[in-house]
């Protein structure tokens, strides 16, 4: 059975943490959508490339999510956290044990919800004041319970590898790496 992601876009993420994830998940045959939270589906990103997001999240049922993404970069980080709706998503979907990622600056919005609370965190270095309540990791990539977070673009591609990973298994998140050439 195929499983779920959903990754939230806003004007000004971060191009490579948010692209990363969707390429090598799509790779490892993971259905990951593309969900604006702009009102509209064209997304510009931080670097100024406009792209579609596959669906605008008041027309996204979440219910069949096996995993919740939030690419960093500002000021889409900024937007995420200010999102409501997201916020109840993510707060009901960590309730029900769900799985959540988050990369850069994004860990900060996990860190306002009180999700990382009493948790291992990362974030980018200028955001781990933002980690309110976690405990600090300079790893490239953390995982505590149901959340993942990392620290920016230079870690996305580890970052997309352990949300595979936890989702298929280490072999395909091997095989992945491998057929890009990425060696872990």
């Amino acid at each position: 059975m195929a499983k779920n992601v959903y990754i939230f876009l806003a004007d000004g993420f971060e191009d490579i943490e948010g692209l990363a994830v969707v390429d090598l998940m799509r790779r490892a045959g993971i259905r990951i959508t593309t969900v604006s939270i702009m009102d509209k589906k064209e997304v510009v990103t931080s670097h100024h490339i406009a792209l579609l997001a596959d669906s605008l999240f008041d027309e996204t049922d979440f219910l069949d999510a096996d995993m919740l993404v939030l690419p960093g970069g500002m000021p889409g980080t900024k937007y995420l956290g200010e999102y409501e709706p997201l916020a109840r998503l993510l707060t009901q979907f960590d309730q029900k044990g769900g799985k959540i990622g988050a990369i850069c600056a994004a860990p900060t919005v996990l860190a306002s919800l009180g999700l990382l609370e009493g948790k291992k965190a990362t974030a980018y270095p200028s955001c781990m004041d933002g980690l309110k309540g976690a405990e600090k990791s300079l790893e490239k990539v953390v995982t505590d319970g149901n959340i993942t977070t990392s620290r920016g673009l230079g870690t996305a591609v580890d970052f997309a590898l352990s949300l595979i990973e936890q989702l298929l298994g280490k072999e395909k998140a091997d095989e992945i790496a491998e057929s890009v050439v990425y060696t872990r």
